[in-house]
């Protein structure tokens, strides 16, 4: 897995308007357990380094997963403004005890991708957001040949209902 998650971490959009702050933990067994490794890298000049930590502690019952950040659309101060927002790249080693996935990202919150009635322009800054993401699976898609993939939020709502719903009552 860890060959698809080099591929995740090689085609990801890094935030240019913040550098550094990005954590890389090695979570054994399941996410109650303490990480064994947590390094802070600079991304995306940092990546081989993060590889090679993968690779040096590379076991089946693992979590690898690097927490950096991406630029969307934001409204700060009364304006949108394109500012860095978290997300998180992950593997999943074949015997974690937390997820049947192989792979994962997190996007982060779900209002940067939903347009926020009261707020000017947020159908369009939702699109670009949206935008972002589509591409990035997209290119995922290409270079990894995907099987499935599901669209998850921490609510648990259907992410794309959310967006019909916002969408209706912005019009």
């Amino acid at each position: 897995m860890l060959r698809h998650y080099e591929k995740i971490l090689r085609l990801f959009p890094y935030s240019r308007l913040m550098f550094g702050a990005a954590v890389f933990k090695i979570i054994p067994i399941a996410y109650s357990e303490p990480s064994r490794l947590e390094e802070t890298y600079t991304m995306p000049e940092s990546l081989d380094a993060v590889l090679a930590a993968a690779k040096e502690f590379l076991d089946a019952d693992s979590s690898y997963r690097l927490e950096t950040f991406w630029d969307l659309w934001q409204y700060e101060n009364g304006e949108w403004k394109l500012a860095p927002s978290r997300v998180a790249l992950s593997c999943f080693g074949s015997e974690f005890q937390d997820t049947e996935e192989h792979l994962g990202v997190e996007f982060g919150i779900d209002s940067l991708y939903l347009p926020q009635p009261g707020l000017p322009n947020s159908v369009k800054m939702a699109q670009f957001n949206i935008k972002s993401l589509l591409k990035l699976v997209h290119d995922l898609d290409n270079a990894l040949n995907v099987d499935r993939r599901r669209l998850w939020i921490e609510s648990g709502e259907n992410f794309s209902e959310l967006l019909q719903v916002a969408l209706l009552e912005t019009e």
